[in-house]
């Protein structure tokens, strides 16, 4: 092999480790992937009002079933909020808004499936326990965004979707829970559980819903708390 082959060879495979060991700057918050989404043609801003209670659901089923844009909508009745809707509305937005980790995350799942794999193929799986590592939960000491603000449950976008629903749902959210008496963020449980907002007896802004069963995660920090 002449020298300066070997020498690009050296080259390639020291800027793939790189890529596969450090991380890629993704987005920092939704905001920011709602502004490269419209930077990118595939976000459409709303700016008329728009009713919670039935209306932005229909809207959003139509945009989607016309493989359509992702939604903002700017001025949402009775909310202070924007709303943002059909994000993931195709396969191609999905790829494009992950376009950064799609790739390294794909070869965790790889290993986890099989970690054989590992054994089978090194070079390939090289920086993926560095993207595991990089997925664990980071405590942060300052300007953290979860102290942007406060609000009330009433003040958001209380949307309903079907009219035989009993109230505003959030039909994916991220719901975090931990065992009794526990903090420690490894013992965890992180699952999407369809959260009523509104409706029934519940007392506004101090009772919510949650749709979830008992064999799932979630369901043993249940059984916990009722011991």
């Amino acid at each position: 092999m002449a020298k300066n082959e070997s020498k690009k060879i050296t080259y390639l495979s020291t800027r793939r480790l790189l890529t596969e060991t450090i991380p890629i700057m993704s987005y920092r918050s939704l905001n920011e992937a709602a502004k490269d989404l419209e930077k990118n043609g595939q976000l459409l801003r709303v700016k008329t009002e728009v009713d919670p209670n039935l209306e932005i659901a229909e809207i959003h089923r139509r945009v989607f079933d016309a493989q359509g844009p992702a939604l903002l909508f700017e001025n949402v009745k009775g909310s202070p909020f924007p709303a943002l809707s059909n994000l993931y509305g195709t396969f191609e937005r999905t790829r494009f808004l992950f376009r950064h980790t799609f790739e390294r995350v794909q070869k965790v799942i790889e290993l986890k499936a099989d970690p054989t794999n590992l054994l089978k193929n090194p070079f390939r799986y090289i920086g993926a326990p560095f993207t595991a590592l990089s997925a664990l939960p980071k405590r942060v000491r300052w300007n953290a965004p979860i102290l942007y603000g406060t609000t009330t449950v009433d003040q958001l976008p209380l949307i309903k979707s079907w009219q035989m629903d009993g109230g505003a749902f959030v039909t994916m959210p991220q719901v975090i829970t931990l065992p009794p008496g526990k903090k420690n963020i490894m013992q965890s449980n992180i699952g999407m559980y369809r959260v009523q907002l509104s409706g029934n007896e519940y007392i506004t802004n101090k009772e919510i819903g949650m749709h979830y069963q008992l064999h799932r995660g979630i369901g043993v920090h249940h059984t916990h708390y009722k011991r």
